[in-house]
């Protein structure tokens, strides 16, 4: 049983996304503020998020980082706000997907099970060695990282990215190929999706190296450096 929680105020539209969810075989419950939102995370298991952006009480910015400190499920932002700035933020915040209202209830559905394939394949890839680069750690057993022997906290897409560009060192990979490999072929977003996850990593990996491990290659794409 799939379940998904929706945060959202807007009575119509919440149970007009549950219904359509529900036709595909999905268990939906919907929360109409922000702290009932967070309040039935912490209480209960939950296969992916869609969160709304502007709430009560808690906005859809706060929850998503709450919500990140403990949970690395699917999350997808629904917003009316179209400013890149805003997706920007609900990326870098941990968000794995960043959609602007109007949407068709179709494109929801679509990017809902995108995004939970996604999520299915990666966690159920095969455990591989540790891998042990300068002073970073990568244990795949466990999808922990290290750096001088403290542990970084990354979502599950951060970890995918690093993971994948860190066994593949010294190649360079365009924008739409790393869409390809790490969102999959489905996926609705664009490069800056790509740019935002490579600018956290950034952020939780090279700010205590003097060779910082991704490497961007003006014009082309990213590499990382051994």
């Amino acid at each position: 049983m799939t379940r998904i929680l929706i945060v959202e105020d807007e009575k119509t539209i919440a149970e007009l996304e549950r219904d359509y969810l529900e036709i595909e075989g999905f268990t939906v419950e919907i929360a109409s503020t922000g702290l009932m939102g967070l309040d039935m995370v912490n209480k209960n298991e939950y296969n992916l998020i869609i969160l709304d952006l502007m709430l009560p009480g808690m906005n859809g910015f706060d929850l998503c980082k709450k919500i990140r400190e403990n949970h690395n499920i699917p999350l997808l932002m629904v917003s009316s706000k179209k400013e890149d700035i805003d997706k920007i933020r609900g990326l870098g915040l941990g968000a794995d997907d960043y959609i602007t209202k109007p949407f068709s209830p179709s494109e929801l559905v679509a990017r809902v099970k995108a995004h939970l394939a996604i999520y299915k394949r990666l966690v159920g890839q095969p455990k591989e060695q540790e891998l042990l680069i300068r002073n970073l750690k990568i244990i795949p057993k466990s999808r922990r990282v290290y750096l001088d022997d403290g542990e970084v906290s990354l979502t599950t897409t951060e970890y995918d990215l690093l993971y994948y560009l860190a066994t593949n060192p010294d190649q360079v990979f365009t924008k739409d190929q790393l869409l390809d490999k790490i969102w999959g072929m489905d996926y609705f977003g664009d490069g800056a999706t790509v740019t935002v996850h490579i600018g956290k990593l950034r952020e939780k990996i090279d700010k205590h190296v003097t060779s910082p491990f991704i490497e961007t290659v003006w014009g082309v794409g990213y590499r990382f450096q051994i």
